[in-house]
Parts: structure tokens; sequence; C-alpha cells
């Protein structure tokens, strides 16, 4: 009769318990203590420096508040000496200079960032990625003397008056011409806001799978087909990074654009003429100023900062919406 085979019966101590329970967790290794340890006091240390900052503002800025109430938005009359703190002009200022800069450089740059990409000798994207890298790094207030030396005195002698006689006196345009305006500022900001968007996009349009590119080439559709039906919405999400990214500089540019924009605080219609932004004003009038005018500036901070976050909301959505396949 052959052996019988032993069996153990497994014990109740040694019966495996129920993970799902959660009953026997995994041993945690020191070093992922730690890890995790100084994860947690960085990110705590991180929110409340951000808090401390916010708190701190806002609070330095309630004087002015109190001062001028609701009129520190509303009122257009910015004049610390006679203790008139409205930011009306100054905010029109920064979002024209704004919008001018994002609407000259949008197409430029995703233009730009295609052709290094599909269009340019192989040979010459890498000295041309390198180039645009380099740009991005230029200081600001190089990009300002360029724009007092260079620019200015070729848009009060040419770029002005010729826009003044083809658009026929068009409000936009209208007024005494000068070199230093909204319209310099604003292609000033162009030119600096130009490398963030090339370079950014480009690493976008880079990652799109050739296999698509070689897809769309052999169904029949030509190359400029192929790279703004194909190529471009298919790069849509890094491309709308890289448009937030510059929006924010453009907002926040300090140096360069108080240099060209010609520090006038009246409300007017004309980017022709000079003008002024949050940023700008912040970094002139902060030198020698009382403590009612430090409490305007710090007032101002606040409201370039909720400009900022609301550019900066609205481009995290589309950024949402492109990354699901939507249409911006």
């Amino acid at each position: 009769m052959p052996d019988a085979i032993d069996t153990v019966e497994p014990t109740a101590s040694a019966a495996p318990k129920d993970l799902a329970t959660g009953a026997r967790r995994a041993p945690v290794a020191r070093s992922d203590r730690a890890y995790w340890s100084v994860l947690y006091v960085t990110a705590g240390v991180f929110v409340f420096i951000c808090v401390a900052f916010l708190v701190t503002l806002i609070s330095s800025s309630l004087p002015a508040w109190r001062h001028s109430g609701i009129g520190l938005i509303t009122s257009s009359n910015w004049d610390p000496q006679n203790s008139d703190y409205g930011a009306l002009s100054l905010i029109v200022g920064t979002l024209e200079t704004s919008v001018i800069a994002m609407v000259l450089a949008i197409p430029i740059g995703i233009t730009a960032a295609v052709s290094i990409v599909h269009l340019v000798p192989q040979r010459l994207q890498t000295p041309l990625s390198s180039f645009v890298e380099l740009l991005a790094a230029v200081p600001s207030v190089v990009y300002g003397m360029v724009g007092v030396v260079v620019l200015a005195p070729y848009f009060q002698a040419d770029v002005l008056p010729w826009l003044q006689s083809v658009t026929g006196g068009f409000f936009l345009f209208s007024g005494t011409v000068s070199g230093y305006s909204i319209l310099l500022a604003g292609v000033v900001l162009t030119i600096m806001v130009l490398p963030t968007i090339v370079a950014l996009s480009r690493d976008a349009i880079a990652r799109v799978p050739q296999d698509q590119v070689e897809g769309a080439l052999s169904v029949g559709a030509s190359k400029w087909q192929t790279l703004y039906k194909v190529v471009v919405p298919d790069a849509r999400a890094g491309i709308t990074g890289a448009v937030t990214l510059a929006a924010a500089r453009a907002l926040g540019e300090t140096i360069a654009v108080a240099m060209v924009i010609g520090g006038s605080y009246h409300l007017g219609s004309s980017i022709a003429q000079g003008g002024a932004t949050l940023s700008a004003t912040i970094a002139q009038t902060f030198d020698g100023a009382s403590s009612l005018t430090i409490s305007a500036l710090a007032a101002l901070a606040v409201i370039l900062i909720a400009i900022t976050a609301t550019v900066n909301y609205v481009g995290r959505r589309m950024l949402h919406r492109a990354e699901r396949g939507a249409y911006l």
C-alpha cells in the first residue's frame, strides 16, 4: 500500500489575510518614509509661502481700497501727488499692449514653429532652435533698449504716419504722432514673447507621430493641408500651453514696457499715443512714494495678479479641451 501523502493543514496564523480589507499592509521602507516626509514638508512650505505672499499683498493694499473704494478700478485719474488713485487707464493699457502682442505673435510664432520642424532643412533645424532658445533668455532691458534706440524713431517717422494715412484717421491711430506709444510697447512685447511661443510650439509639433503626417500625404493631401489640418490640430494642446505662458509674460512685463510706452496716465482710444501699464507704473512710482501710494501700488499688484490668474484659468480650460480633442 503506498505511503500516505502527508498533508499539513494550514493553521489559523498562517492563513493569508484579505488584503482588500487593509488588514495587512506592505512594509514601508525607512527610505520611503523619509522621501514622503520631505515631499510633504516641501509642498507645505511652498503653499505657506504662496498664502503668506498673497495675504501680505492684500493686507498692504487695504488702506488704498478704503481710500478710493471701487474708484480704484473705475476711475482713470492716476495722480499720486494729489492722492488720486484711479487705475482704469493702467488696466486698459495693460490689456491693450498684451492683446497687440498676442495678435501679432500667435500666427507668426506658430508658423515659425511649423517651419522649423517640417520645412527647414535638417541641418538648419538645430541652429535655429538654439537661436530661438537664446532669444528667450535675453533680458527684457535689452529688448527695451532696442525699442528705444531702433524702433521708436522709426515708428515716429514712418510707421505711425503711414498707418494714419492708410486708415484715414481711424480712431485707433489718431492723434499726435509720438515715437513712444502703446503700439510700440505691443510690438516690443511681440518680439519678447515670440521665442516662448516658437520654442514650446516647436516641441509640441515635433511630437506629432510621423505616421499621421505620412498617412495624410499618402491619401493625396498637400504639404500645407497636412501641416494645418493634421499637424497643428494634433499639437494644439502644447500650442495652447505655449500661448498661455506667453500671454502671462506679456501681462507682467515691466522694464521693457516702461521704457517704450510713454508713461501717459490718461485714458484714450488711440494706440498711437503714450500710455501706461500696471507693472510699469509699479516700477516707476515705488521709489520715494508715500505710505498711501505704496498701498495703492500693492492694490495695482493685486489687480494684476487677478488678471493674470484669469488668463491662466482660461488657458487651462482651453488646454483641457484640447487634450480631450475638442476644438478651441
